[in-house]
C-alpha cells in the first residue's frame, strides 16, 4: 500500500497543485508515469472512449473499471486516482466496487452523487440523488475501505445551484470523505466560494477537461486558490484525437507513413521496457 501513503503525502497541506493527468490503459499510465507525473487518473470516461469507443454516459460496469486499475497497476508504480463513477449500484455494490478497486491497486476512489443514467460531469441532462442517499454511497465507501482514500464528488451545482452543492460537499465531508470534488464551477465567483468553504480544511480536486466547464484552466490560479488536484482526464486522448485524422488522411493520400510524427517501434520497446523483461526471462529460463 506504498502507493496510498504516497497519495497521502502528495496532498498533504502547503504542498504545490498536483497536476493529474488520466489514463485508460497501461501504455497511458506508463506515458503518464515516465514523463514524470507523480500520479495518475484512472478516467471512467477515458475507458468508455477509449476501450469500447462509446461516450461518457454510464455504459462501463465495475468489473471493466476493476480490471482496467489491475493492469495499469501491473506496469506503474505512482499512485492512482479511480473513478469509481456513482458507485455502479446501490450501497451494496458500492461497498464491493470499493474493495475491488482496493484490491486491484487503486489509491483513491472517486463516488459521485449524479443519479442514473450518469454521464458526463461537463455535459447537460445530469441529475443528482437525494442527499440523504449521496450521504450513504459516501458512508459505505468509507466503512468499506481498508486504507485507500475516498474522494466525493458532487455534481449538484448544475442542477441545484451553489448553496446547495457546497452544503453537499460538507455533508460529504462529515460522512468521511478525504477529499472533495465540486464539480463544474461556471464562473470565478463560483471557483472562490468553493475554495472559501473548504481551502484548508480538505484536499479540493478540480477537473479540467478541454471544452469542458470551468472558470480557469490556470493551475497557478487553483493552487493559489487552495485546490490541492488538478484533474486532466482526458489530455492524452483529445491529443490522439485532434493528430489522428490527419495521420490517417497522409496515409490515404501518400500510401506511406514516412514524414509523419511517429514513435517507432524501438521507442515502444523502450517504453515498455521489452530489453529488461527478455533479460529477466533468460535469467529465469534455467
Amino acid at each position: 500500500m506504498d502507493h496510498i501513503a504516497a497519495l497521502r503525502a502528495l496532498i498533504a497541506p502547503g504542498g504545490r497543485l498536483l497536476s493529474v493527468p488520466g489514463c485508460w490503459d497501461g501504455l497511458t499510465a506508463l506515458l503518464v508515469e515516465k514523463a514524470g507525473f507523480p500520479a495518475a487518473f484512472v478516467t471512467g470516461g477515458g475507458i468508455a472512449m477509449g476501450r469500447f469507443g462509446q461516450p461518457d454516459i454510464g455504459l462501463v460496469t465495475a468489473t471493466e473499471v476493476i480490471d482496467t486499475i489491475a493492469a495499469i497497476r501491473d506496469r506503474v508504480e505512482i499512485p492512482l486516482i479511480a473513478d469509481g463513477d456513482t458507485g455502479f449500484g446501490n450501497a451494496l455494490t458500492l461497498a464491493r466496487t470499493v474493495r475491488g478497486f482496493e484490491r486491484a491497486g487503486a489509491s483513491a476512489i472517486q463516488i459521485e452523487d449524479q443519479g442514473f443514467p450518469k454521464r458526463c460531469g461537463h455535459m447537460a441532462g445530469k441529475t443528482v440523488v437525494p442527499i440523504g442517499e449521496a450521504v450513504g454511497r459516501i458512508r459505505a465507501a468509507v466503512d468499506s475501505r481498508d486504507e485507500m482514500l475516498v474522494i466525493a464528488r458532487t455534481d449538484a451545482l448544475a442542477i441545484e445551484g451553489l448553496d446547495a452543492a457546497l452544503d453537499r460537499a460538507e455533508a460529504y465531508l462529515e460522512a468521511g470523505a478525504n477529499m472533495i470534488f465540486v464539480e463544474g464551477p461556471r464562473d470565478m465567483a463560483e471557483l472562490d466560494a468553493v475554495s472559501a468553504r473548504f481551502a484548508g480544511r480538505v484536499p479540493l480536486i478540480h477537473n479540467l477537461v478541454e471544452g469542458g466547464v470551468t472558470p480557469t484552466s490556470d493551475g497557478h490560479i487553483l493552487e493559489r486558490g487552495g485546490f490541492r488536484v488538478a484533474l486532466h482526464p482526458l489530455l492524452l486522448m483529445h491529443g490522439l484525437v485532434a493528430a489522428a485524422p490527419g495521420w490517417l488522411a497522409h496515409l490515404a493520400v501518400h500510401r506511406t507513413t514516412d514524414g509523419l510524427p511517429l514513435a517507432r517501434l524501438s521507442d515502444m520497446n523502450a517504453l515498455t521496457g521489452a530489453a529488461d523483461l527478455i533479460a529477466w526471462g533468460d535469467d529465469h529460463a534455467g
